[in-house]
């Protein structure tokens, strides 16, 4: 890191020291790169991910980098979608929070079903239950836990909503079709909750990350054909990554900017305008 860059970090935790980030989806993909980042900026973390024992050392290792940087790290491995487990997990941060507030509130959760809405075998098409849990997962959720820590006092003037969305919320993709409305639903979600929450100067804005290999798009089929198809359009030929969109939510969350609310932020390097 250069001289500039190093002035540069040291602003930034100034800027950001001593604030919290609650993450859903803290152990992979964005969850990870943005709870990285904003520790590195000085913002402790609470970070919600559900995971199986298998990768528990790897999160104990994100756990341990994070506390190295000099700031806390409280990590729940819960169902972020199950409403007892969520309110737990609310009441605990409560407790660690004492007087603070939440600074910054990161919804990327990416669980839901790939099927076709259509297929000869009734087997391999897209279900009620999953199209429900989809949705639920993937776009509900936000509107619970904002609900939650809004009615527990841990949002207040100068906090972020932030949620991760894609251009499937107004493109469609072969066997797509849940998720896609899952990012739709997410977005109007973030504009309902910016429209209510903007009286208490908190705002609320979706990011719109481009084309980015994690674990989630290698389980959507044919994504090495949208890999291929991003990195030939995307003005910079590459993909996205996921410490792109942490630096960027770095940038959005430093000031108390509140006007910025109810949009869709693209962070794709100019893939959507394009693509």
């Amino acid at each position: 890191m250069n001289k500039d860059c190093h002035g540069l970090q040291s602003n930034l935790r100034n800027d950001m020291r001593g604030q919290w980030a609650c993450i859903l989806g803290a152990s992979s993909g964005f969850g990870k790169a943005c709870s990285l980042e904003l520790a590195h900026c000085g913002v402790s973390i609470l970070g919600v991910h559900f995971d199986r024992k298998s990768a528990q050392p790897q999160i104990d290792d994100q756990i341990k980098t994070i506390q190295n940087l000099g700031v806390e790290a409280h990590f729940f491995n819960v169902n972020a979608a199950d409403s007892d487990k969520r309110l737990e997990t609310v009441a605990s941060i409560k407790k660690i929070l004492g007087p603070h507030k939440v600074r910054i509130f990161l919804h990327s959760l990416a669980f839901g079903t790939l099927k076709r809405y259509f297929d000869y075998n009734p087997q391999d098409s897209l279900t009620q239950t999953q199209m429900n849990m989809t949705l639920d997962v993937m776009a509900h959720s936000l509107v619970y836990w904002t609900q939650d820590l809004w009615r527990e006092n841990l949002l207040g003037a100068g906090s972020k909503v932030f949620a991760m969305t894609s251009a499937g919320g107004e493109r469609v993709w072969s066997s797509y079709g849940a998720v896609s409305a899952a990012k739709a639903a997410l977005e109007s979600h973030i504009r309902q909750i910016a429209l209510e929450l903007a009286p208490h100067c908190i705002s609320a804005n979706a990011l719109r990350a481009g084309v980015t290999d994690t674990p989630a798009l290698r389980k959507i089929p044919g994504h090495e054909e949208m890999i291929a198809h991003c990195q030939k359009v995307n003005p910079s030929k590459r993909l996205t990554t996921p410490e792109d969109v942490a630096k960027n939510l770095v940038v959005l969350s430093l000031q108390d900017n509140h006007w910025l609310t109810g949009n869709v932020i693209g962070i794709d390097g100019g893939e959507n305008m394009v693509g």
